[in-house]
């Protein structure tokens, strides 16, 4: 890591200590001790090993792509990936970090760069197909309690989804409609070259030509090979649906009870969306917000609440981001050319 990114690091945990220290002001401190004191520790053990399962099922996801590519890329490296992709999400806007920082760590291993990158750009297909599936599933179920509880942030929710399905659409469309999608790429990039000039169109004509064209080379390899597609997907959905049952195992812990699980679930989808359009890394500031608002309904404690928004951040941001430190010095193995 950067000092760059050692320094963002700190910055987003003093922030996060900040707004737990900020949710605390009109929390009674004896009763949220009594709450620590009295947590179930099996329920909460649930949730950590759900996040275990989150990260540790997209490691199957890359080991599922490079097995037939490099029969020697070992499980080690495949699972040190998510862990580092989750480190670098978490301390980079809009979660950019992490695609670079894996195409990184695949190079360490010794995998060809066109390889690597084909490989998570596909990872990054079925990602995104099975998020907009499961938001199109949450929409029908939480979204008119959300418009109620967040009002305007509730745009928010569906802008982020329209980016999503965008991004799923732009990239069928390389598959499907190849030479039209670069002919569309290369006129909307028209503006750039009046306003930056013909030097700087003509970089990022070239950037996004190689990026296409490599998608697409790879997507011809993807439809021949459906079964493992199929595989991967279902995988994907598996790993998905462990992040997002993780609230309702932490209101289980504090003692909430006669919960509806896939309200739950389809509240932490719709959260998950907000997350992803606020710039600060890790949403943070959205992310406490929305989730203090949606979930205050199912406990009328504002100590567990509190705890809550603590157990639920500490899981699904803060576990990751030093995961991944730890898994930045792991050395990985060589695989064989």
């Amino acid at each position: 890591m950067s000092r760059k990114n050692w320094i963002v690091l700190v910055l987003m945990l003093l922030v996060g200590i900040g707004i737990f220290a900020f949710s605390l002001r009109n929390t009674n401190l004896t009763r949220l001790s009594y709450d620590l004191a009295h947590l179930n520790w099996g329920w909460f053990l649930i949730a950590v090993l759900c996040i275990c399962l989150y990260l540790g099922l997209e490691g199957v996801v890359v080991k599922i792509f490079m097995t037939d590519r490099y029969p020697s890329f070992t499980w080690k490296d495949a699972l040190r990936l998510p862990l580092i992709e989750q480190l670098f999400n978490g301390i980079t806007p809009f979660s950019t970090g992490g695609q670079p920082a894996q195409l990184m760590a695949m190079l360490q291993s010794g995998v060809e760069g066109g390889l690597a990158s084909s490989v998570l750009l596909m990872k990054f297909v079925v990602f995104q197909a099975m998020i907009v599936i499961n938001f199109l599933i949450s929409i029908l179920i939480g979204f008119h309690y959300i418009a109620e509880k967040l009002h305007a942030l509730s745009l928010f929710v569906l802008f982020g989804f329209t980016i999503h399905l965008a991004v799923i659409i732009g990239l069928l469309m390389v598959m499907y409609w190849y030479s039209f999608t670069k002919r569309l790429v290369k006129t909307a990039l028209v503006p750039i070259r009046w306003f930056g000039g013909q030097q700087r169109y003509q970089k990022i004509w070239e950037r996004l030509d190689t990026k296409i064209d490599t998608f697409y080379q790879e997507s011809v390899k993807m439809k021949r090979e459906y079964h493992k597609l199929g595989k991967v997907a279902v995988v994907t959905l598996l790993q998905l649906l462990a992040y997002y049952i993780i609230p309702y195992f932490i209101l289980l812990a504090l003692g909430v009870n006669g919960i509806n699980l896939i309200m739950v679930m389809s509240l932490h989808v719709l959260i998950f969306m907000i997350i992803s359009l606020f710039p600060i890394p890790g949403g943070t500031g959205g992310a406490e917000y929305s989730f203090s608002v949606l979930f205050l309904s199912f406990t009328h404690s504002q100590s567990k609440l509190v705890l809550a928004m603590f157990l639920w951040r500490l899981l699904t941001y803060y576990f990751g981001m030093f995961a991944g430190m730890f898994a930045m010095m792991i050395k990985p193995d060589k695989v064989e050319n």
